[in-house]
């Protein structure tokens, strides 16, 4: 390869690392911006609303440009199409995003984070009970490991919340086990559609459902909040929303899925750091060791055969 070659490609991966880095800690800004929001009386019916109502011009536009700008040419979309997409952007987006923002009502950014990052593990259990695939010594052995540090700080917090954090970590547990559910039935559909093209699809599915949730629920008088909440509820959409899932895909096209998965490790790293710096969240050996244990235990899973 010639010194050329050979620079381009470093630079191309130290712009996919940077782009996987980035958009985990904007990902994981999403609890602390809610946690910010909840402060002034919104509920998570009118905030998730509010959330997708801005991000959703960013979906269609991000849809419009996998529809007209596609390499190959875009195949039509069957019936069993339109069924999958409705069915992957409510579990995906629209179940996921709601249990999780109703969640964090009850419980700290950290330990929501913690619960989240499960997602491999879920995964791995969902593709055993579903399909028979075999779960390998080391994978349950990892699996073990990041249960064992979420419940340590989940045990830690239930001694002074209770009941609180018994229905919020139940809450982004059943977010978490949502999410798990997309990823598990996406695998096929995105390779007939493409990545970018089905998440445009299924977050707009997601975007329409908790709009038409919030009509049906809420009177229309609940819309009426403070503009800190609007403002918020922009940068949500846009920098930890729709940003981020374009800078995780571009950073998958650099250095694959499996070291972004690695660089998305960050996140709940940024997530404990903002709760500390903005939130004003406890940091104590509880949530270090808690974390330590989830992480060790996610990186081992991804490094597991299969």
């Amino acid at each position: 390869m010639s010194t050329g070659h050979a620079s381009v490609s470093a630079a191309r991966r130290r712009t996919g690392w940077l782009l996987a880095v980035g958009g985990a800690v904007a990902f994981s800004g999403k609890a602390i911006i809610v946690k910010l929001a909840y402060r002034y009386g919104v509920d998570a019916v009118t905030l998730i609303m509010y959330r997708m109502l801005f991000a959703l011009p960013l979906f269609l536009a991000m849809l419009w440009w996998a529809t007209h700008h596609a390499r190959e040419p875009v195949a039509p979309l069957t019936w069993r199409d339109r069924l999958g997409i409705v069915w992957l952007g409510f579990t995906g987006y629209y179940a996921a995003s709601f249990l999780d923002f109703w969640g964090l009502q009850y419980i700290s950014a950290s330990l929501e984070r913690l619960i989240l990052y499960l997602n491999p593990t879920l995964v791995l259990l969902l593709g055993w009970l579903l399909y028979g695939r075999a779960v390998t010594a080391r994978q349950a052995g990892a699996m073990a490991l990041s249960y064992a540090g979420v419940l340590l700080v989940f045990g830690h917090e239930v001694r002074f919340d209770g009941w609180n954090t018994a229905i919020g970590a139940g809450l982004v547990l059943a977010s978490a086990v949502s999410y798990a559910i997309y990823l598990v039935y996406s695998g096929q559909m995105v390779r007939r559609l493409g990545s970018l093209r089905l998440v445009g699809w299924a977050t707009t599915v997601a975007c329409l459902l908790c709009l038409l949730q919030f009509v049906l629920l809420r009177p229309l008088s609940a819309a009426v909040v403070a503009p800190e909440v609007i403002a918020l509820s922009v940068v949500n959409a846009v920098l930890c929303t729709a940003a981020p899932v374009v800078m995780v895909m571009m950073a998958i096209e650099r250095i694959g899925s499996a070291m972004t998965a690695q660089a998305g490790m960050v996140g709940p790293l940024s997530t404990i750091a903002l709760g500390v710096v903005v939130l004003g969240e406890p940091l104590n050996a509880w949530i270090v060791a808690g974390t330590a244990l989830v992480l060790g235990g996610v990186l081992w899973v991804s490094r597991s055969p299969a």
